[in-house]
Parts: structure tokens; C-alpha cells; sequence
């Protein structure tokens, strides 16, 4: 008998793969790049929490959407990732009451053909058949109802009473609790569930949606028993980091979704966070839904020119302001995964100055990726 070492096909980068001794020399010497202006960057050993590579690491940084990782992580620290928001319309136990319960499901279409497609709750259909069900019981008339409703985003709610505004349905509105939501309520309507909070999040980390990751953030700040508002979201990050026994002192959270040009975090706080995060079984859908680089979402076209050798190897959250690239996630090696985190935010503003740090990032990391391939050992018998 002979053991035969079975190795896939290797992908050949355009340069050889730095080890982990050569990695800060290249390193600092490709972030001297003019197109990066001086960023922050950390990389972190994915089997050990060794770092390997740091510049300006602790040096406070816009973040733009790695801000989306701190709701991702709360979402998933507060939330089942099957977990489905619920929406209901019922009849009250007072005549010409309906009454509204929801769960601030943070994905609830305007648009019935769009909400069909993805599989959302549609706002339109909630809104029909609550008017039909009105007039039903009246007669055709539509006049002399309160609503009573709970569980709605702000904005869900003025789009369903201007649906029915439209259509000439203006009932008295009054916000009440969920216990009284719940005391109220009479004959079901109409139900309908979103998506679970893995596809939400899903399609929040794969095209960064602002308004899923402010919603998303604000959900978990509720769960977590702190206000339903940006402190809340504030009280509920630094929560998650003291957990993970990583310093929040830098942390500085004006929104969630990384719109605000005030908003600060470091690279070493965020590549500490990733690496931990990256342990945790309960945060594996994250990792499942950050974009893959020449692949899906908002790294689709990124390294397919600039480093070829790394295209599918690389998991990453981007992020972009006027003036901000970043990008934060892992990046697969030969014989490892590291965690990496680059924050350049003082490049010149304007598409090209982008396109130039995205450029610059790529390469990097070109260099250090490679196709893990498992050595699969298999047995075979000499001919007799």
C-alpha cells in the first residue's frame, strides 16, 4: 500500500504569497500608496488573535458602513437568526376599531410586486384588506373608525395612512402598547410574516442598506431593554464589545448605518470585534453574509483587474463616504484566514479618489491571498 497526497488545483497568484514574517515590510510599504493618504489598517492571525500587521490601528477613524458589522453583531446577539417579524390588522372588541400589531418588522414593502418577489410584507395588501374587510362590515362605509396600532416604524405608518388617506379611508389614529393591542383585538384580518432575520440580514450586508441596518440596530437596542433610538443603539454596541472584553472607549456612534461623517471607531476595536465574532457560532450568519469579493453584492466587481489572484477569497463589508474607503472582513490564505480592517478617510473627495483607495486595498490584500486547499489523504492498493 502507498498514501497518495491528493492536492487540488492551485491557482497561481501573479505574486507569490507573502508569508507572515514579510507582510509588514510590503505591507507598509503599499500603504505609502498616495491613493490611501495615510490610512488606518490592522490584520489579525484568524487561528490565534496574533496581530501581524498594524498602522495607525488605534488612530480614532469614519468608519462609513463597517458600521453595519456593530448591527449585524447586535442583531444576531438579540435576535434568532429564524426569528420572523409578524404584522397583523383585526377588528377591535369596540365597533369601527381596527387594531394594528406589529413587531417593527423592518422590511415591509410599499410595493405589492416587490413584496411578492422577495418575499416581504406588503403594505398594500395589509392596507386592502383592512378596507375591504371595513366596508364589508359597514355597509360600504368607511366612515366614523379609530385605529389603534403598535409595532409600526414611523415611516410604515405614514405610508399605510396615506395608502388609505388615498383611498378615502381617515380613521382617528392612536398609538397604544402591545398589552392593550393585544386586549383589544377582536377578529383577525390579515397576518402576514416577513422574511426571517437571516434574509434581512442577508441582503443588509450584501448591498448595505441603510435604512435595514438603522432599523435592524434599533430592534436590537429594544431587545436588549434600552430605547428604541440612536442611545439605545449606542448603549447596545458597547454592551456587545464589553462581552467580547474589547475597550468601546473609541467608539463614537452617531447612526448605524455609517451615514454620518461623525461617526468613529478604530481599526483595532473593529479587527478584535471581527476576530471574536468569527469564534462565536451564533454570529456565523454574518460571516455568511458579507459580500465575497469578484463574487456578490458590493464587492461584485472589485479585484477582478486589481487582484485577480484574490477574487472569491476575500468576505468584507465596504464602505464608502466623500472623502472614505474602507473595507473590514476576512481574507483567505495558504494555510490560514486573517482578519483585516483598512480605514482610509482622508483621501480627496470625489468617484476617481474612491476608485484609486479601492484600487489600492485590492492589491493589497492580493497579496496575501491564496485558496486554502485541505490535503486529502486517500489509500490505493498496488495491482496484485
Amino acid at each position: 500500500m502507498f498514501i497518495a497526497l491528493v492536492l487540488g488545483n492551485v491557482i497561481s497568484p501573479a505574486h507569490a504569497v507573502l508569508s507572515t514574517a514579510a507582510i509588514p515590510a510590503v505591507f507598509n510599504k503599499l500603504l505609502n500608496s498616495p491613493a490611501l493618504a495615510n490610512p488606518s489598517m490592522i490584520l489579525i492571525d484568524g487561528r490565534t488573535g496574533e496581530v501581524v500587521f498594524k498602522r495607525n490601528s488605534f488612530s480614532q477613524r469614519k468608519p462609513a458602513s463597517l458600521m453595519k458589522i456593530f448591527a449585524a453583531a447586535a442583531t444576531l446577539e438579540y435576535f434568532d437568526p429564524n426569528y420572523s417579524f409578524r404584522t397583523s390588522i383585526s377588528f377591535g372588541q369596540d365597533s369601527k376599531t381596527l387594531i394594528i400589531n406589529g413587531s417593527y418588522d423592518p422590511w415591509i414593502s410599499v410595493n405589492d410586486v416587490v413584496a411578492k418577489k422577495m418575499k416581504r410584507v406588503s403594505l398594500p395588501h395589509l392596507g386592502f384588506s383592512a378596507l375591504n374587510a371595513v366596508k364589508k362590515a359597514n355597509n360600504e362605509s368607511l366612515e366614523g373608525y379609530k385605529v389603534e396600532y403598535f409595532g409600526l416604524n414611523s415611516q410604515d405608518y405614514k405610508n399605510l395612512k396615506a395608502f388609505w388617506g388615498k383611498r378615502g379611508f381617515n380613521p382617528i389614529y392612536k398609538k397604544v402598547t402591545l398589552e392593550k393591542a393585544i386586549a383589544d383585538s377582536s377578529e383577525e384580518i390579515v397576518t402576514e410574516f416577513s422574511p426571517t432575520v437571516k434574509e434581512i440580514l442577508d441582503f443588509t450586508m450584501l448591498w448595505s442598506d441603510n435604512v435595514l441596518a438603522e432599523r435592524l440596530a434599533r430592534l436590537s437596542a429594544r431587545a436588549a431593554g434600552y430605547p428604541f433610538n440612536n442611545e439605545g443603539v449606542y448603549q447596545t454596541f458597547t454592551d456587545l464589545l464589553t462581552r467580547f472584553e474589547i475597550d468601546s472607549s473609541p467608539l463614537v456612534i452617531i447612526d448605524a448605518s455609517g451615514l454620518s461623517k461623525q461617526n468613529r471607531i478604530t481599526a483595532n476595536l473593529l479587527g478584535k470585534l471581527l476576530y471574536k465574532l468569527r469564534k462565536e457560532e451564533k454570529f456565523a450568519t454574518l460571516y455568511e453574509s458579507l459580500p465575497i469579493g469578484g463574487v456578490s453584492g458590493t464587492l461584485k466587481d472589485r479585484f477582478l483587474t486589481t487582484a485577480p489572484s484574490a477574487i472569491g477569497l476575500v468576505r468584507a463589508k465596504t464602505g464608502t463616504l466623500n472623502g472614505t474607503v474602507s473595507l473590514a472582513g476576512y481574507v483567505e490564505t495558504n494555510d490560514r484566514e486573517y482578519i483585516f480592517v483598512t480605514i482610509a478617510d482622508k483621501i480627496p473627495k470625489g468617484s476617481k479618489a474612491n476608485s484609486k483607495a479601492r484600487a489600492a486595498i485590492d492589491r493589497i490584500l492580493g497579496r496575501i491571498a491564496a485558496p486554502n486547499i485541505p490535503a486529502v489523504i486517500s489509500e490505493a492498493t498496488s495491482a496484485p
